[in-house]
């Protein structure tokens, strides 16, 4: 049994060793997606504070962000909201030997905008409904869709809203929306359920994970989509560095400007 904290969560250094492995299977799944022209397309879905932004930073940190990326989109601006609702999330697809990580997506409509108030009934049914279809068409063309929604019960999410509210480090994540959400923890229920048995397809399912505990559910998600990926094994291409023909050199700096001091540590 791995140990935890007081309140039962993994502790850091737990964690670290845990996901150390699972960094080098991360490097192997990136080789593997660009040696064989994979698009690899993650949705990460979840209630406010559940812990999208700490699962995507864990999976690229390690990865090539020209290859890696993550799409976070804001509100539509005006011409956006007159377009076909799927069409500004098309631009941010992945094309061959691309990861895609998107923190929060398509299904903004199917959540906030719903729960929010910020869509008619109509454009919810019909989200509903072309959903589905416009996924297939994604997974038939050969995208690997992966859908995530992390779970977090409303005690732990008042927790999370409260260390945010009271660090100066983290309140830039408390936006007006958020607050307001708090109050409409089951009405998100509701939307998520309504979601999942529209959107919850053979082609294109989706994947609950526990994110209570954040650390556990980062190791539970991030197994989860190595397993789920095809054999990534790849050959190792060696790499041949050469001696230098001279003695290192120092940098050197020929203009009248130089490096700031370094910071005193002490």
């Amino acid at each position: 049994m791995s140990k935890s904290d007081d309140d039962g969560k993994l502790k850091r250094k737990q964690y670290a060793k845990l996901f150390d492995p699972m960094q080098g299977e991360l490097l192997q799944m990136a080789r593997w997606v660009e040696k064989t022209g994979q698009r690899l397309l993650i949705l990460f879905e979840g209630r406010d504070t559940a812990g999208k932004g700490g699962v995507i930073g864990d999976i690229s940190q390690t990865l090539n962000p020209r290859q890696c990326r993550t799409v976070a989109l804001g509100v539509p601006n005006e011409r956006e909201k007159t377009q076909w609702y799927f069409q500004r999330y098309v631009d941010h697809l992945p094309a061959a030997g691309e990861i895609v990580l998107f923190d929060r997506s398509w299904y903004n409509r199917a959540g906030v905008e719903k729960v929010m108030g910020f869509c008619t009934d109509a454009q919810y049914k019909a989200f509903l409904a072309q959903a589905p279809l416009f996924e297939k068409l994604l997974t038939d063309d050969g995208i690997l869709l992966f859908k995530y929604w992390l779970c977090v019960d409303q005690a732990e999410q008042e927790q999370r809203f409260s260390d945010r509210a009271s660090d100066p480090l983290k309140r830039w994540k408390l936006s007006p929306i958020d607050l307001k959400a708090r109050t409409h923890y089951r009405d998100y229920g509701r939307a998520r359920d309504a979601m999942l048995k529209a959107t919850h397809t053979k082609n294109a399912p989706w994947t609950l994970v526990d994110f209570n505990d954040q650390k556990r559910g980062r190791l539970t998600l991030i197994r989860h989509l190595l397993d789920a990926l095809p054999e990534m094994s790849l050959p190792d291409a060696p790499v041949d560095l050469p001696p230098l023909d001279h003695k290192p050199r120092h940098e050197h700096y020929g203009g009248p400007l130089k490096p700031i001091p370094n910071a005193s540590v002490d």
